[in-house]
């Protein structure tokens, strides 16, 4: 089977399950877990932070951002299509009392920062208090480019707002542009990392930022049932794929270019855009890939729409034989 849903499909490989079976355990819901431990301490320093809190998912990370940098009555600002706004059940809203302000997305991935600046709610008892703005590294696989991230780090800044980055695949856009992952972090106050995408881990994402945050949100995970007891098992894989896996994403990302080359020149298929990453866009017709998609699966190939994506557990001969079934597909009679 060839998964191209996303690249949260990926199992762990097998040094990666040894290292899970020999690791060092504690308790850390009393903070004794000795691989938890290790593990938050590797993220604070190669993301540059000064705390780090593991989390069993990038939903409760970004989660733990807002509520521990809001509070209720205040609002965060957000990409309409952003996972924070529009994937997450609504919890900032639900669990917290805190306002989204949805904005939509440029083709670049980007908030416009003008209409950002006019969103920016006065201080008027009428309205909620705008408190904190959110961006998306990569969104749909698009890197957002350092010199935007420095005018909207002086925009938050001139506002006095709180910036945080769902950087769950910050990595992609730190390998893409062959930077320090600290180079990105640098503009933000807290950032959510995913270690169970293009980093391969089975379970959990780690929050980084400043320690009276990071402790904050501590205290909110376990008001969430975050606490994880003896989670050092599933912290090893986190510390095995932060010190294996961060170079190889580009091994991810030259497949989909490859992917991509290969599909632009077929009968039929049509290409959203270049892929800057690990993801494919598609722009077919409905129907048109409604039947291309029944076609994959009936060839072990499971895609989801037309957002493909590349991650370790797909080959560069996997994403041969991916082509030459597009083909067979484009080049079959009517």
């Amino acid at each position: 089977m060839i998964d191209l849903r996303s690249d949260t499909v990926t199992l762990p490989c097998d040094a990666m399950r040894q290292v899970m079976f020999d690791a060092p355990l504690g308790d850390d819901v009393y903070g004794e877990d000795p691989s938890v431990n290790t593990l938050q301490t590797l993220a604070a320093e190669i993301t540059g932070k000064e705390s780090a809190l593991f989390v069993s998912s990038g939903t409760q990370s970004n989660l733990l951002a807002v509520l521990s940098q809001c509070e209720r009555g205040d609002e965060y600002i957000a990409g309409q299509e952003a996972h924070t706004y529009r994937f997450e059940a609504g919890g900032a809203a639900v669990l917290g009392g805190i306002q989204p302000q949805p904005l939509p997305f440029n083709g670049r991935g980007e908030l416009d920062l003008e209409q950002v600046a006019e969103t920016i709610k006065p201080d008027d008892f009428h309205f909620a208090r705008t408190k904190l703005l959110c961006l998306e590294n990569t969104q749909t696989g698009k890197v957002l480019a350092m010199d935007y991230l420095a005018d909207f780090f002086q925009l938050a800044v001139k506002y006095g707002l709180r910036k945080h980055l769902d950087g769950a695949r910050a990595f992609n856009a730190a390998v893409k542009m062959s930077i320090d992952i600290k180079e990105i972090c640098s503009y933000f106050d807290t950032v959510s990392i995913c270690l169970s995408k293009g980093l391969a881990a089975p379970v959990g994402s780690v929050l980084v930022g400043d320690r009276i945050t990071i402790e904050k949100a501590r205290r909110l995970r376990k008001m969430l049932g975050g606490g994880m007891r003896q989670a050092g098992i599933l912290a090893a894989a986190g510390i095995y794929a932060l010190k294996n896996n961060i170079e190889r994403l580009q091994v991810d990302h030259e497949n989909a270019a490859n992917l991509a080359d290969g599909l632009r020149g077929l009968a039929g298929f049509r290409l959203l855009e270049e892929p800057e990453t690990n993801m494919v866009l598609l722009d077919l017709s409905r129907e048109y890939f409604s039947a291309l998609s029944a076609w994959l699966a009936d060839n072990n190939v499971t895609v989801s729409g037309q957002r493909w994506v590349l991650h370790k557990d797909v080959s560069r001969d996997d994403v041969e034989r991916v082509l030459e079934l597009c083909s067979e597909f484009s080049n079959a009679p009517a």
